[in-house]
């Protein structure tokens, strides 16, 4: 387990609440961010970069809606939105 998944888990063996998908979201996103600014034509990878944003806007908006202070440590923990 990265850094970031180790911050949000729950417990020590957790690997599918929305806190930990939405860490390695993150993760992904990241990494891919960075490939993209440096091939900046490789449609492929923008296509998964698009799809790995939406899943975890809708992580985030199910966190959002149904555990508000589970949202807001996710949120400051891995600094995604200001």
């Amino acid at each position: 387990m990265s850094k970031k998944v180790k911050e949000v888990a729950i417990h020590d063996k957790d690997t599918g609440s929305s806190e930990v998908q939405i860490a390695l979201l993150t993760e992904k996103i990241e990494s891919l961010s960075k490939h993209m600014n440096l091939f900046k034509k490789d449609k492929h990878s923008s296509v998964g970069l698009l799809k790995a944003v939406n899943k975890r806007k809708k992580l985030l908006d199910y966190l959002k809606r149904n555990k508000l202070e589970s949202y807001k440590d996710v949120i400051s923990k891995l600094n995604i939105r200001k």
